[in-house]
């Protein structure tokens, strides 16, 4: 996401009464893999693929077995992910998600 689509969601976030995530969160202690938002505390995470329909990073075969992997190896771990693009951070479906993965983690 750019500068300003990253403001935008936290002030989303913020507006929601949603604690604002710790950005590009590294939560594994070998690899150097890194989570674009996340609550370390309830191992919530928030991954934007962007580029999925211009043949982005996220769009192509060896790419997404690398997210594969990535997002397998945080599932063990205990994480829980939450996916969107870009244009759909903001969108109350996505902050609705992350507000009811936070309420799930402490059984409101």
């Amino acid at each position: 996401m750019t500068p300003l689509q990253d403001s935008i969601f936290l002030a989303a976030l913020k507006q929601a009464g949603i604690p604002a995530p710790v950005a590009e969160h590294k939560f594994h202690p070998v690899r150097k893999w890194r989570m674009d938002f996340a609550w370390p505390e309830q191992k919530l995470a928030l991954e934007i693929q962007g580029g999925l329909f211009v043949k982005g990073r996220h769009s192509r075969g060896e790419s997404m077995l690398k997210d594969y992997e990535k997002f397998n190896a945080a599932a063990a771990m205990g994480w829980r992910l939450i996916y969107c693009q870009p244009t759909d951070s903001t969108k109350p479906e996505t902050i609705n998600t992350i507000r009811a993965a936070m309420l799930d983690f402490y059984h409101v």
